[in-house]
């Protein structure tokens, strides 16, 4: 038994695993999981760089982690980086920042090296199950891209494209500084050809119509599972393997994309960091859903960070 901490850090949130990993059984016991919304990704599309204060939220959030992490008494610490530091010219402010507090150097992985680790993490559990068919299609809906995995017990094909709920937003919802409320019908357009045109980049690497179970990870396709089933509250233990089907994801998202942000606020479910954009980011998943054929979507909250903690032990 290794006792592991893994850390991903993404273009909308960073979130900390802390568990004890058994690679002879194949069990991860989970001790600590949480997320913060630190938007790290604030204006990289448009600028290219990471903004100080989007450093200064993340590095308090890493500060945070580095308690949780000694309190635990984690043997061994992975940092993973993703969409947002990928792109930004100033990353080297970030690794040094993230090194300094956590004592680790925080690995910015390939768009491949995403979808393997959250291929891991989201299907390892789903072995032998019979009532999900194979090939699975992993969709992980980031901030700032989106992995799609097709495989097995293995990957068979991955492509990471670059939508995603934060940066679909940024370009097309923003107009004066803010975001539009509700957006109006040119800017939906511009979102879905965005999407539709990376899924077409997508299918030239990745058979999307050849997988039998759509798995859908990561805040966006979270939270429409928690809108579906009307929670009180975020539950990650309802939310966790909960099939949606896609015309609930079309209400959904229907409705997200004509409401206002005091609407959507008011979503008892609704973290307040995905108010803005959340609505893109449902887009992105019916879009999927749409092009695949998918008749539902099996929601999973183990993702990327589990992949990497099991890349740890």
């Amino acid at each position: 038994m290794t006792r592991v901490a893994a850390v991903d850090c993404g273009t909308n949130s960073i979130r900390l695993l802390v568990a004890d990993a058994d690679p002879a059984t194949g069990e991860l016991t989970e001790l600590d999981r949480r997320m913060t919304i630190v938007r790290l990704g604030q204006d990289v599309d448009r600028t290219g760089r990471l903004a100080p204060e989007a450093l200064e939220r993340t590095f308090a959030a890493c500060r945070e982690y580095a308690g949780i992490i000694k309190e635990h008494g984690a043997q061994r610490v992975r940092f993973v980086a993703t969409s947002a530091s990928r792109d930004a010219e100033n990353r080297e402010d970030f690794v040094r920042g993230v090194l300094d507090i956590l004592g680790v150097e925080p690995e910015v992985i390939t768009g491949d090296q995403e979808a393997e680790f959250s291929f891991t993490g989201a299907t390892r559990e789903l072995t032998g199950r019979t009532d999900l068919a194979r090939p699975y299609l992993v969709v992980d809906i980031g901030g700032g891209s989106t992995e799609f995995v097709v495989g097995d017990d293995h990957v068979r094909a991955a492509r990471s494209v670059d939508i995603g709920c934060v940066r679909m937003t940024e370009r097309h919802l923003v107009r004066g500084g803010e975001v539009s409320d509700p957006p109006t019908g040119e800017q939906i357009a511009a979102i879905r050809a965005d999407v539709e045109a990376a899924l077409d980049l997508a299918e030239r690497t990745v058979p999307l119509r050849e997988a039998r179970t759509l798995v859908g990870l990561a805040g966006s396709v979270t939270t429409v599972s928690a809108i579906a089933q009307e929670l009180p509250e975020y539950d990650s233990a309802r939310i966790h393997h909960s099939r949606i089907s896609q015309e609930r994801v079309r209400e959904i998202t229907e409705w997200l994309l004509r409401s206002t942000h005091a609407e959507r606020a008011a979503v008892p479910s609704m973290h307040p960091g995905r108010v803005d954009v959340i609505g893109a980011g449902a887009l992105v998943l019916l879009a999927i859903m749409e092009r695949t054929g998918a008749e539902e979507v099996v929601v999973s909250e183990h993702d990327i960070l589990d992949g990497i903690a099991w890349s740890v032990a």
